[in-house]
């Protein structure tokens, strides 16, 4: 790996981290003080998210990318049409299952086993890859399809207990995590991609359906399962001394070195098998994806360990102390300022903005697309402090929130609703899931409300906002196109005529040389 790659992706990670950390120590001494133990476990906690995202980021540039890409354009040159579905379904379950997002919300869900949980999400994510593959080959309109699906999850919606809701849609938020979305971003480079040409459209979405499938399935779950407690599973334990801090972060590595293992393992024997099978990369490729994995694993553990040992204590301490101060309306512009930076702290944001940058040939930024997640997120996790302090329902707000992104889909080109469907996936990931949810089920409890309806929820508020604000982008530089086709047509218009007469025998002349110019 050269050294200027890995200070460079350092140095971003570093910026990205850094301002939540900021945010967290400040108030940490004003709004929200918290116990020395804890808040030297948050700042080990940081130093582990930087190197950890930093070694993510190179891993899944180097083995993520290039597998998902290489399997999606195999998949498409298949003659077959059950074998390649089939390879989705099973490639949608396998990398669901080692997600780690989805092991920390399985955590946080009272009543429904884990196990159950998992496959269920699994399962949904697999039956819905599949969906997206007959998409992308048969070029099937994204908006279209999305309206007709969400159009059942609501229908479902309706019919399911209202503490089941918000469990489910952060279930389709927190699926499309680390490993999942580099992935099937990916994948989706690769079946979008045919012998003449790559389609630009079909490189998105994706992650936009996968994520329709979890909501669905745990809303199917609500019927079997009843939520009967009112509190988390996060247990802080009693930290004084730094000694007691580094110690925590020093048992819980290889608790997440373990699961992560587990984890990445069918992804590294899928790579192992589909190598054997069809021979696609040269022996130089499969070093390097080989390492990229190394590197992915390595930093999915530094980065697991940081948010859910360092971040996740520090997250609900903090919502805790704000709710119970005398400025417990904090929490909404606390939210607000912390949604903006969080996510740029997503590891998979990171691998989205790059992407959307490549396949859109710099039409659309990795700058601006930074800064509509940041103002989608933001808003949305001072939505969510609001649903705490007020008990607002959550289905009302996702149900204006769906209408408007998708009434919008059509008015906006098609590049753009796949983008913005697939950053909600992205923008819902482990940081949102390990520190910001914690913070709002901290501030819950503190206020003695119900974790399952006014805390959970946020993921899928985080989920929703880019929808709109990404589209709401495409739709302006669709006007401004516009106007600047109007305003260029206007100007050739007011171009007067010109009559230019030309005197036949003049330019005879001019065109036959003097006879004292030849020799």
């Amino acid at each position: 790996m050269p050294l200027k790659q890995l200070t460079d992706t350092l140095i971003e990670s570093i910026r990205s981290v850094l301002p939540i950390s900021a945010i967290v120590l400040i108030l940490s001494i004003t709004l929200s003080p918290m116990q020395s133990g804890v808040l030297v476990l948050f700042l080990f906690g940081t130093i582990l998210l930087i190197f950890g995202m930093a070694l993510f980021t190179i891993g899944s540039n180097t083995s993520m990318h290039p597998l998902g890409v290489g399997i999606g354009v195999q998949l498409h040159k298949s003659k077959k049409s059950l074998l390649p579905l089939l390879a989705c379904f099973l490639l949608g379950v396998i990398i669901t299952i080692a997600e780690p997002d989805l092991q920390v919300l399985a955590r946080q869900i009272p009543s429904i086993p884990n196990l159950v949980l998992i496959l269920a999400v699994a399962i949904g994510v697999g039956i819905f890859l599949m969906v997206a593959m007959v998409r992308a080959k048969r070029r099937l309109p994204l908006n279209l399809l999305l309206l007709i699906f969400y159009g059942v999850l609501f229908l479902l919606a309706f019919f399911a207990p209202e503490d089941f809701i918000p469990a489910a849609f952060d279930s389709g938020g927190v699926t499309t995590g680390p490993i999942t979305v580099p992935f099937i971003m990916a994948l989706g480079a690769g079946l979008a991609t045919t012998a003449s040409q790559k389609n630009e459209e079909g490189s998105f979405g994706l992650v936009a359906l996968c994520s329709i499938g979890p909501i669905l399935s745990v809303l199917l779950l609500s019927l079997f399962y009843t939520p009967d407690t009112t509190s988390s599973e996060i247990v802080i334990g009693e930290l004084f001394t730094t000694k007691d801090a580094f110690q925590v972060l020093w048992h819980a590595l290889p608790e997440y070195a373990w699961e992560v293992f587990i984890a990445m393992g069918p992804i590294a024997l899928v790579f192992i098998l589909f190598e054997l099978v069809f021979r696609r990369f040269h022996r130089h490729e499969v070093f390097r994806i080989a390492v990229g994995l190394l590197y992915t694993y390595a930093g999915l553990v530094l980065f697991l360990t940081g948010a859910n040992a360092g971040f996740m204590p520090a997250g609900k301490l903090l919502g805790a102390g704000i709710a119970q101060s005398s400025l417990r309306y904090a929490l909404i512009p606390v939210g607000l300022l912390m949604g903006w930076f969080v996510v740029s702290a997503e590891p998979a944001v990171h691998v989205l903005k790059k992407q959307v940058e490549e396949v859109t040939s710099g039409a659309i930024s990795q700058k601006a697309m930074g800064i509509g997640l940041s103002i989608g997120v933001g808003i949305a996790v001072a939505i969510s402090m609001a649903r705490v302090l007020t008990g607002i329902p959550l289905f009302p707000i996702l149900l204006v929130g769906y209408i408007l992104s998708l009434g919008i889909s059509f008015f906006v080109p098609p590049v753009y609703t796949g983008i913005a469907f697939d950053s909600g996936g992205v923008a819902s990931g482990p940081m949102t899931t390990a520190f910001m949810l914690p913070f709002a089920i901290g501030a819950c409890e503190a206020l003695g409300g119900d974790i399952m309806t006014d805390a959970f929820g946020l993921v899928a508020m985080v989920a929703m906002a880019p929808l709109i604000t990404i589209q709401s982008m495409g739709l302006i530089s669709r006007i401004h196109h516009k106007a600047m086709l109007a305003k260029a047509a206007h100007e050739i218009n007011e171009i007067p005529d010109t009559i230019l007469c030309f005197d036949r025998q003049e330019i005879l002349a001019a065109s036959i040389p003097e006879k004292e110019g030849l020799s």
